[in-house]
């Protein structure tokens, strides 16, 4: 981890600090927020620096002891990067949109997605050769649709154990899902939203693609290092055996 002038010196340049407009903002975001110019809300990039370590740090736990993070941003601005950062780190992920009762309905989600690679299966190994054209067409269809909204989770086997989300508002869903299942929520929150509603806020523009980018892969980097410390004790205690 990088010493925290350095550190925040980047997200200065990212422009992580700026806020909204002052009539759209979150009286209880108060404690993070630094200034306000020009009636736009500056953010206390101290405190984001803390509450990033924190969250990186806790990410971090999560991710060494072999349960999943799932990624959240269906924002325009958001899907590119998180789709990036979740596949480096072998994470699930929702960009498109989030179905209601992913995480609460998760049963009949997980039939979704046998459906979807039962389609790819049978495309794959030439057991629609015998159908039309136009329903091979049409099955094609069906599962571009579904690896569109489903492709990031197809591998989540169960509910995962928390959800890192951009713009806690805009995923509102996600967000009262995960409460209702008792998940760890961490999310970048704005000056117009409630930081109470998630466990581990990060005070952060959560509009800017530059802020969304070096939020997101700081904590992507603390999943790592999680997953490499877990890899490096699972083969000692494997030498261990040996002996």
């Amino acid at each position: 981890m990088e010493n925290n002038t350095t550190l925040q010196q980047q997200l200065l340049e990212a422009g992580v600090h700026f806020g909204h407009l002052r009539k759209k903002w979150n009286p209880k975001m108060l404690p993070y927020i630094y200034a306000e110019k020009k009636g736009i809300h500056i953010i206390d990039l101290n405190k984001t620096v803390e509450c990033l370590q924190e969250t990186a740090l806790a990410l971090k736990n999560i991710a060494k002891s072999g349960k999943k993070i799932m990624f959240v941003g269906t924002k325009k601005q958001a899907k590119e990067i998180v789709t990036e950062c979740a596949q480096k780190v072998n994470m699930p992920y929702v960009t498109e949109r989030w179905l209601g009762g992913m995480l609460t309905n998760f049963n009949t989600v997980r039939k979704s997605v046998k459906k979807m690679q039962s389609i790819e299966k049978m495309l794959a190994d030439g057991s629609f050769d015998n159908i039309t054209k136009k329903e091979r067409l049409q099955l094609s269809r069906d599962r571009d649709k579904m690896e569109k909204v489903l492709g990031g989770i197809a591998q989540l086997g169960r509910v995962p154990a928390a959800l890192f989300i951009i713009d806690i508002g805009h995923e509102h869903i996600a967000m009262a899902e995960a409460k209702r299942l008792g998940i760890t929520t961490f999310g970048m929150v704005d000056t117009n939203c409630d930081p109470n509603k998630v466990d581990f806020p990060v005070p952060s523009n959560d509009d800017a693609t530059k802020s969304i980018a070096i939020i997101t892969n700081y904590i992507t980097a603390a999943i790592a290092e999680g997953l490499a410390e877990r890899q490096a004790e699972k083969s000692d205690d494997g030498e261990e055996g040996e002996d």
